[in-house]
């Protein structure tokens, strides 16, 4: 289950409360976790592996974080036109949906990792990370 979020308006159910959030990257992915409730987000450290090697990571932020749901940025051009890495990002969203068996929304995230570094994040991808779950708890009502 594999939804696209912020990108139109998002059919969350409300028993969905804490989330995961993930920037992903082909070197490295940012992490941040974050609940309905307080609609915050705080930046976990960045999975610096490629490949499947990065879901062993992520497999331990779940177990550790109990996350209801994940969510993943996926990156446009500033039209709105898709890239690689759009197809790259979803592909990992389909991912996560299929090994960890949790609902995955998409959103989309032009402009994060700029932000975040404009904000003076320590890490930019943990910080673009918090701006996507943010971006998506915004969302929720």
């Amino acid at each position: 289950m594999v939804e696209a979020a912020a990108m139109s308006a998002p059919a969350v159910p409300a028993h969905l409360s804490t989330f995961l959030a993930f920037d992903f990257g082909l070197k490295r992915t940012g992490v941040a976790c974050g609940n309905r409730l307080l609609k915050q987000a705080q930046g976990l450290p960045t999975i610096r592996a490629e490949g499947d090697a990065r879901f062993e990571p992520i497999a331990a932020r779940i177990r550790e974080w109990q996350p209801d749901a994940l969510v993943v940025g996926v990156p446009f051009h500033p039209d709105g036109a898709a890239h690689e890495n759009t197809g790259r990002a979803r592909r990992f969203a389909r991912q996560l949906h299929g090994r960890f068996r949790l609902p995955v929304f998409e959103v989309d995230e032009r402009y994060s990792t700029t932000a975040a570094r404009e904000d003076g994040a320590a890490d930019a991808d943990a910080g673009a990370a918090c701006i996507i779950l943010e971006q998506f708890l915004r969302t929720l009502p």
